[in-house]
């Protein structure tokens, strides 16, 4: 997961918490006619998308020859992926003018859009947004700071199939057989990770965060600050407390937010085992550095720019462009109201409750506004992919 941040559970709001949107059979991207292609418009600084490029092409030279990318049914080199990026790189340090820079990616770019919600119509995606938390903390266990985060378990195994591809992971009894890891349930209920804590947060719910978002940062008692960064799960399907809570009539899907999610389980305390005990998913985590978190593709993220997808159905090697709306926010922090953005993305991470053609999650970073816009984001949008002219080649099959 989004750092997974998924590594991501990542992460993420919607995404995190409600995992609404349906799979289905359709292509996942569309090829859009040149009579068709938007304006392709950037709200952000050039800098921080030029940033962000590099890190993707630096993550497509780190990749095996005989990679490729499936797209509309041609398989593409990854020499053509790399050419790709490479031509977006340097159109964008060779063209500061906003038209100039729309005309030459229009000229030398096909464009694809993704299908979107299959219950919704012209490619309409779910945009949501995930973060990077602060949250306080504590080395020693001492009050109010008892609920850990833990280390990865010493009896935690994971297994290739090599002739799937599939990976199994589990835990060996003391006669070597392998049986599903415990479950968040198990794990809390019975002390079963006794030793391998890594830290203590002074809130349950701030804890589950943490495990959803996939990293964060500690604010310890004298100022200092260190990062938490995923290291590996119990092998666990995720299951959404957002949509425990509304299939059962507690939240309203439109009012179903982190924030309201937190005041129902705050102003619940019979319900709170239940309510986490739900997802059975756990995340196990280390320490990290301090760079930004790192996506799925193992490139630290950039705040407005990476986001996470399904990486089934996007191509992850491509540039995106994301059209959606953001918050503006008061000097308090309040949302005043919803503004369009559009502008350029790039897919650098992955997560559990980021399935299919119809779900886009935006990296906002961390501090104030990061926290306001990924606890409250889950708007409507389209997604593009960039994917350069001229490639010839059979379809595959």
């Amino acid at each position: 997961m989004p750092l997974f941040i998924l590594r991501t559970f990542s992460i993420l709001l919607l995404t995190v918490f409600l995992n609404s949107c349906q799979q289905d059979d359709r292509p996942p991207l569309v090829l859009v006619p040149e009579t068709a292609v938007p304006l392709l418009t950037d709200d952000m600084d050039r800098a921080s998308l030029l940033g962000c490029a590099r890190l993707q092409k630096e993550y497509l030279e780190g990749l095996p020859p005989g990679h490729t990318a499936t797209i509309d049914n041609i398989d593409y080199p990854l020499t053509w992926l790399k050419q790709s990026m490479a031509e977006f790189i340097t159109i964008l340090e060779e063209t500061p003018d906003t038209l100039e820079l729309n005309s030459r990616i229009r000229k030398e770019f096909l464009l694809y859009q993704a299908a979107g919600r299959s219950n919704r119509k012209n490619g309409e995606m779910l945009v949501t947004g995930y973060y990077e938390p602060l949250f306080d903390g504590s080395i020693q266990p001492k009050e109010p700071y008892i609920y850990p985060l833990y280390s990865t378990p010493k009896d935690l195994i994971s297994q290739k199939d090599i002739s799937t591809g599939a990976r199994t992971i589990g835990r060996l009894d003391d006669k070597g057989a392998i049986h599903p890891y415990w479950t968040r349930s198990e794990i809390e209920s019975g002390n079963l990770l006794a030793g391998q804590e890594l830290v203590y947060l002074n809130n349950p719910f701030d804890a589950f965060l943490l495990h959803i978002q996939g990293s964060g940062r500690i604010k310890f008692a004298d100022g200092s600050q260190k990062a938490v960064s995923f290291a590996s799960h119990n092998g666990h399907t995720y299951r959404s407390i957002g949509k425990l809570l509304v299939d059962e009539g507690k939240l309203s899907l439109k009012d179903a937010s982190i924030p309201t999610i937190r005041h129902y389980y705050e102003t619940h305390p019979e319900e709170q085992r239940r309510i986490l005990n739900h997802n059975p998913r756990y995340i196990f985590f280390t320490w990290g550095d301090d760079m930004p978190p790192r996506g799925s593709i193992g490139k630290p993220l950039t705040a407005g720019r990476s986001i996470a997808v399904d990486k089934t159905a996007f191509p992850v090697e491509l540039p995106g462009w994301l059209i959606t709306e953001r918050p503006r926010v008061d000097a308090d922090g309040q949302i005043i109201d919803w503004v369009p953005t559009r502008r350029f993305v790039l897919p650098q991470d992955s997560g559990a409750a980021i399935q299919g053609p119809g779900r886009v999650d935006l990296f906002w970073g961390n501090g104030i506004y990061a926290e306001t816009a990924a606890s409250h984001m889950k708007a409507k949008g389209a997604l593009y992919f960039l994917i350069k002219k001229g490639y010839t080649s059979k379809r595959s099959q």
